[in-house]
């Protein structure tokens, strides 16, 4: 094989690969900063008021929400003030902070997907009527993909996969061990915390395409 050859072979093999990747269907990256899910307990004791929470605007995930409310974390060595609330309540208080927020209260969030709080820390919640002690909750969300089932049919994929995710850009990078989370309520949407959008210089509206 010639030089002249096996240089036009390559070419071809990058041309080949980039098409495909191009036809691939993609996924929508939303960067979550911290924030916290608080029960009707929790909201009542915080804010005086089960219905206190008011919202600010609509989220990527049908009937989720940013409230106008926050509250203030006060860890062993520091304070985050407003953080927003997300709603609606939810039957138990969960705090998603990054890792770098954990040292910057003194706590240390391990890595969980939602939902999973059992054995994490807890911490001290200021809100403008009382404050609130929880012995778990804090956690840095693990890295997940909201599907339709019918997102999920045309990925090939099912509720609680785990699969690799490629981001493109300066920083380029593939994300592993990503959780996929399969409902007919949710909307195409992969979030991912605010270290790992740092790492990779990923903004919201970026889209990554999934390996498998």
């Amino acid at each position: 094989m010639t030089e002249e050859e096996l240089a036009e072979m390559i070419g071809q093999m990058v041309k080949d690969t980039l098409e495909q990747m191009n036809s691939q269907p993609r996924i929508p990256i939303g960067v979550s900063n911290r924030h916290i899910h608080l029960s009707p307990e929790a909201v009542e004791r915080l804010f005086g008021s089960k219905d206190a929470l008011t919202q600010m605007k609509e989220l990527s995930q049908p009937g989720q929400f940013a409230c106008n409310e926050t509250v203030t974390l006060i860890g062993p060595k520091g304070t985050i003030e407003r953080v927003r609330i997300l709603g609606p309540a939810r039957g138990e208080t969960q705090v998603e902070i990054s890792l770098f927020d954990g040292f910057t209260l003194g706590v240390n969030p391990p890595i969980r997907d939602s939902g999973d709080i059992e054995g994490t820390p807890g911490i001290v919640i200021q809100g403008p009527r009382g404050q609130l002690t929880i012995s778990k909750g804090v956690i840095a969300a693990a890295r997940h993909i909201h599907m339709h089932t019918s997102d999920a049919a045309l990925f090939g994929v099912s509720n609680g996969d785990r699969v690799k995710i490629q981001i493109e850009g300066p920083r380029g990078m593939i994300l592993d061990n990503v959780l996929i989370r399969v409902s007919e309520k949710y909307r195409l949407e992969m979030h991912i915390d605010l270290d790992e959008a740092n790492a990779g210089h990923i903004k919201n509206g970026q889209t990554g395409i999934l390996l498998k």
